[in-house]
C-alpha cells in the first residue's frame, strides 16, 4: 500500500504500567501496517493538558511530517469534541481532543489550515464498553486511516479552526524593575523552565536576584551548566529557547522548592548584594531530613 503518511507520532498520559500505549500502537498497525509509531513520551502528569500541550511543542518543529496523536484527556466521554486538525496546508495532521491540549503546537507551526469533528464511524472503533478509551476507539484509528491516505475532510464535518479551544499559556511581565514569571516545566533533572525569553532578562545583567515564596537568592547567567557556581542559581537558555533555572549537577526544582505554575520574581542584583547579603541556594540536607 502506498501511504499518505508513513509516521505517527503519540503523546500522552498513559504512563507505561497499564496496556494503554501498546494497545494503541497494535490497533494504529492493524490499520495500516506499514506505519511507523514514534513514542514522543507518555510521562505527561495524568489529566495535565496544559504540561502535555507544552511538551507537544517543544517536540512540534522536530516531528517528522505526518500524523500526530495527542491524548491527555480528562474530559472524555464528555461533549468535548475529538477533532483533526491540518497544519502547514497538509504537511501534518494533529488528531486529539479538543481542550486546549493541541493548541500550543498548531500556533507554533503556524495555525490551522482545517479542523474537523471525528465522528465518521467508518473511521473509529465499534464500542466495545464505554466511552472512556478515546486514544484506542477513535484517535488511533483515524490517524491510522489518515496514513492510509483517507482525506482529512471523510472524518466528520469541518469546524471553524478559530473556535478551537485554545491553549492559554501565561505571559511574564514587567513592572516596577521585576520580571515576574512562573515555571513552564521541570524536566527529569529538575530544571525548571521559565516562561521567560532571554532578552527579557538583559536589563539585569550577568548576576541578578531571582524571588521563590518572598526568598531572595542570587543568581547568574551563564552558558552551560558547567559554569553555573557552587551554592548559586543558574539561568541558562534551554534547548527550547527559554530561560531555565538551573543547580550544577543538581535539581533547581529540589533546591528552590519549585515547581510548575510557582511564582518567580527576577530583579536586577543590588550594589550591597553584590559582597553577599543575597541567601544562595542551600546544598545538602534540609533541616528534619536524615
Amino acid at each position: 500500500m502506498s501511504l499518505r503518511f508513513n509516521t505517527v507520532s503519540f503523546l500522552s498520559d498513559f504512563g507505561l504500567t497499564d496496556e494503554f500505549v501498546g494497545v494503541v500502537h497494535s490497533v494504529i498497525h492493524s490499520i495500516s501496517p506499514d506505519a511507523r509509531v514514534v513514542d514522543i513520551t507518555h510521562g505527561v502528569n495524568p489529566h495535565d493538558v496544559r504540561g502535555g500541550g507544552l511538551a507537544l511543542a517543544r517536540a512540534a518543529n522536530y516531528l517528522n511530517p505526518g500524523v500526530v496523536v495527542a491524548v491527555v484527556d480528562p474530559g472524555v466521554g464528555t461533549t468535548r469534541r475529538p477533532v483533526a486538525v491540518e497544519v502547514g496546508h497538509g504537511a501534518s495532521i494533529l488528531v486529539g481532543p479538543d481542550n486546549g491540549l493541541l493548541g500550543p503546537a498548531v500556533a507554533l507551526v503556524g495555525g490551522a489550515t482545517r479542523a474537523f469533528e471525528i465522528r465518521n464511524p467508518d473511521y473509529t472503533l465499534p464500542l466495545n464498553g464505554g466511552a472512556t478509551f478515546d486514544g484506542r476507539d477513535v484517535f488511533a484509528p483515524a490517524a491510522a486511516h489518515l496514513c492510509n491516505g483517507v482525506p482529512i475532510e471523510a472524518l466528520g464535518p469541518e469546524i471553524d479552526s478559530a473556535l478551537l479551544v485554545p491553549g492559554v499559556m501565561p505571559l511574564s511581565h514587567f513592572a516596577d524593575g521585576e520580571l515576574t514569571c512562573e515555571v513552564f516545566w521541570v524536566d527529569h533533572y529538575g530544571n525548571c523552565q521559565l516562561n521567560v525569553a532571554p532578552n527579557e532578562i538583559d536589563v539585569f545583567g550577568r548576576e541578578l536576584e531571582i524571588e521563590v515564596a518572598g526568598e531572595p537568592r542570587l543568581a547568574v547567567r551563564v552558558d552551560a551548566y558547567e559554569q553555573i557556581p557552587v551554592g548559586t542559581a543558574g539561568l541558562i537558555v534551554d534547548s527550547s529557547g527559554l530561560v531555565s533555572v538551573a543547580i550544577a549537577r543538581g535539581s533547581a526544582a529540589a533546591e528552590l522548592d519549585l515547581g510548575e505554575a510557582i511564582e518567580v520574581k527576577l530583579r536586577a542584583l543590588e550594589e550591597a548584594d553584590r559582597g553577599g547579603a543575597v541567601t544562595n541556594v542551600r546544598l545538602g540536607r534540609r533541616n528534619g531530613e536524615s
